[in-house]
């Protein structure tokens, strides 16, 4: 543990959604990763820019909940997402099935949009060259029990949509708490979705369909980038990109 003032900045960082679960909107990209703490280990919701980024998270989540890491799902294949795994040693990673073909033949992609997008050239390159793709593939629906007093998350492939290989992750809520849904960038915030060279625009608006039915009318959603939104919010965006892309 840090000193009480480097806990209070840790706090100050982290945004508390539930008991047990936070999320962090990092510098830069301003992408959200996640935590979920059971009683015994701690599921983290993407991993950061960079191996920096990633050693940062996971010191932080140590702090947080004095718990260690045991589990990484990846939410998504981009740069701002994933690059941060292998700072996350010992922890079983998580990802939609696919996803670990296509980080192993892109590598050289994830690096160059890494530093197309402001990624130090140095850092990026250490990040690809250590970059751990998912070893737990999700086709459709899987549990992790996080302790035996119940603290379940459900992973769910719920793409294509923003990728080929959109993977949320539901903190289920406990004595009241909401459900807490972590979209990847299936939503966003604090600006339009973006649709790069990668995104399944004629599938995304049934992906939103398919994360409100995981989420239900409660649940707090949070997406890959800005603040945390409610049902409301991810049904207009699902209707918008409809619009956008001309689908139903």
């Amino acid at each position: 543990m840090g000193t009480q003032g480097e806990t209070g900045g840790v706090e100050a960082r982290w945004e508390r959604l539930a008991p047990g679960v936070a999320r962090r909107r990092m510098p830069g990209w301003d992408e959200s990763v996640g935590a979920i703490a059971g009683r015994t280990g701690v599921l983290v919701v993407d991993t950061g820019a960079t191996l920096r980024a990633g050693a940062e998270i996971r010191h932080e989540v140590t702090q947080l909940f004095g718990l260690p890491v045991t589990h990484v799902a990846l939410t998504h294949p981009h740069f701002d997402h994933v690059l941060g795994t292998a700072a996350f040693s010992h922890a079983q990673v998580y990802g939609a099935a696919g996803v670990e073909r296509l980080m192993a033949s892109e590598r050289e992609e994830i690096r160059s949009t890494a530093v197309r997008l402001g990624v130090d050239p140095v850092e990026a390159a250490e990040a690809a060259a250590a970059l751990v793709v998912p070893q737990h593939l999700v086709s459709g629906e899987f549990v992790i029990d996080l302790d035996e007093d119940g603290q379940q998350v459900l992973l769910a492939n719920v793409g294509p949509g923003h990728t080929a290989h959109d993977l949320a992750v539901l903190a289920v809520g406990r004595d009241g708490a909401p459900d807490v849904v972590f979209c990847g960038d299936l939503v966003e915030e604090s600006g339009a979705p973006k649709a790069g060279s990668d995104a399944e625009p004629h599938a995304w608006p049934a992906a939103l369909d398919r994360l409100l039915t995981l989420g239900g009318q409660d649940a707090l959603y949070v997406p890959g980038h800005g603040a945390v939104v409610d049902t409301g919010f991810v049904r207009k965006q699902r209707d918008e990109l409809a619009a956008r892309f001309g689908t139903a």
